[in-house]
């Protein structure tokens, strides 16, 4: 057996679905918790906004999220290797693709592009998809069983 496999953090395809909830509960936690905190201390419009933040976000689940989570989901109990590194929950692409979601709002918050009112009830719009990602994942960890 070599270094790296031996040093390889691995975890069972099954508990590999767990650490991908969690991944992207923190993702949507973090993104409402910014975004709550903003609201709830400048805006006038808190309940407006966060009915804007769900309005966004309840399409952005079912035209995207949905897809994608079911995607991994697939992916991961198709792993050929029954006990994958802990941080194959997301192939490269998904990997790239977060680090320049991440990098755009860090950018957008730091340069005051758009109205930070926008920005954050924005946010808030963005948690609730991972959030209800994150619960597929779940889901799919309880069942022992790939969804659809």
């Amino acid at each position: 057996m070599s270094l790296s496999q031996k040093l390889k953090p691995s975890v069972s395809k099954h508990n590999l679905l767990f650490i991908a909830g969690l991944a992207w509960t923190i993702a949507g936690g973090i993104l409402m918790w910014r975004g709550l905190d903003y609201e709830m201390k400048h805006s006038p419009h808190l309940l407006l906004n966060i009915l804007a933040g769900i309005i966004i976000g309840i399409p952005f689940y079912f035209i995207l999220f949905a897809k994608i989570s079911r995607k991994h989901i697939k992916r991961i109990w198709g792993l050929n290797i029954p006990y994958p590194c802990a941080f194959s929950f997301f192939n490269v692409r998904s990997y790239i693709m977060m680090m320049l979601m991440i990098t755009t709002g860090i950018l957008l918050r730091r340069f005051d592009v758009i109205n930070r009112e926008y920005l954050f009830t924005f946010y808030i719009g963005m948690a609730l998809p991972l959030l209800i990602s994150a619960s597929r994942f779940y889901y799919s960890w309880a069942a022992k069983k790939e969804i659809g």
